[in-house]
């Protein structure tokens, strides 16, 4: 139990064991072995002793290639995907959100400014809209599709609609996620690919 090694330690783990032993010596005695109720325990705890005796052996005897580790992460770093910065204007009503994307298409390089006025979103207001670089799979869903349907320096020409309000969004860039290093989840990796062998 991650105690240090100690004359005392051991001590008290006999004296638990024999006490153990005569416990279950006299629940032996008085039949209580016999009863359904204890009989299916004893039942359930065998059956989780044997499958955890089962998915040791089976680790052991499976272990992970470099190789297939490899691969695995490659497939990882593949299914990242890319990460955004953008800005957005964000307002009450659909009928505000059209007039300022009309207002973007008679004058595109406006968004900043529009965002200053008109945007109810506090935080990123003064900024022009601006929400830096994040990742899609962070923000409400209806937001992060709309943001990676988006080509580089276009704005989305329906408002996008959320539980915050309707949304207008400049899509200003994007690049590859940077995947964490193979080191810092190999254990995690490893135990998925033995978890995905083993069903």
């Amino acid at each position: 139990a991650g105690q240090p090694d100690s004359t005392n330690v051991r001590k008290s783990i006999v004296d638990q064991l024999i006490m153990q032993t005569l416990v279950v010596g006299e629940a032996v005695k008085k039949g209580m072995d016999k009863s359904t109720e204890v009989s299916e325990q004893i039942e359930l705890s065998r059956q989780s002793i044997l499958a955890d005796a089962y998915i040791q052996d089976f680790i052991k005897s499976n272990l992970v290639s470099d190789d297939t580790l490899k691969s695995e992460y490659e497939r990882f770093k593949d299914s990242i995907g890319n990460e955004y910065k953008a800005r957005h204007i964000l307002v009450e009503k659909e009928a505000e959100a059209k007039e300022v994307i009309a207002k973007l298409q008679k004058d595109p390089g406006s968004f900043t400014k529009l965002a200053q006025e008109k945007s109810k979103d506090t935080a990123t207001k003064t900024k022009g809209g601006d929400l830096g670089w994040f990742d899609p799979r962070r923000m409400a869903p209806e937001f992060g599709a709309a943001v990676k349907l988006l080509e580089k320096g276009k704005f989305t020409d329906e408002p996008v609609v959320t539980s915050f309000g309707y949304h207008v969004i400049l899509q200003e860039d994007s690049r590859p996620l940077e995947a964490p290093s193979l080191d810092r989840i190999k254990a995690g990796l490893t135990q998925q690919i033995q978890q995905e062998s083993l069903m």
